[in-house]
């Protein structure tokens, strides 16, 4: 099956060997995605709330570039540091998310970079 890489205008370099999103058979799948800038730098350090929004205005770029929107979001991978952060992580994800919510589980892990308080992997149908 034929692939696509979904790579939104003004994407930074990755830290890692990926890309930031990858269209398969009208699926968008979206690399994990940190609160980085373009320098890879995390933004909002210390406000989980900030950091969800920019993750998922992240997220909402590359399934936009691959012609899909946020509704057509089908699961998400959530992965936050610490549970404290929970309520605030919920309260901006119900912003981007306020019909019907996408499948998703939550786990608390270290991340990438210490400063980085969140990290949502997504998977979107957009049709062939």
């Amino acid at each position: 099956m034929p692939k696509t890489i979904i790579t939104p205008p003004g994407t930074s370099v990755p830290i890692a060997p990926f890309v930031p999103g990858t269209l398969a058979d009208g699926v968008v799948y979206v690399s994990g995605t940190l609160p980085f800038d373009k320098d890879n730098n995390v933004v909002h350090v210390g406000d989980a709330a900030a950091q969800t929004r920019h993750v998922l205005e992240t997220i909402k770029s590359v399934i936009e570039t691959a012609g899909g929107t946020m509704n057509d979001v089908t699961f998400n991978s959530i992965f936050i540091t610490d549970w404290s952060n929970y309520a605030a992580v919920n309260a901006v994800y119900a912003d981007y998310f306020p019909g019907e919510k996408p499948a998703r589980f939550c786990i608390q892990c270290g991340l990438v970079k210490a400063d980085a308080l969140i990290e949502i992997a997504s998977v979107a149908h957009i049709g062939k």
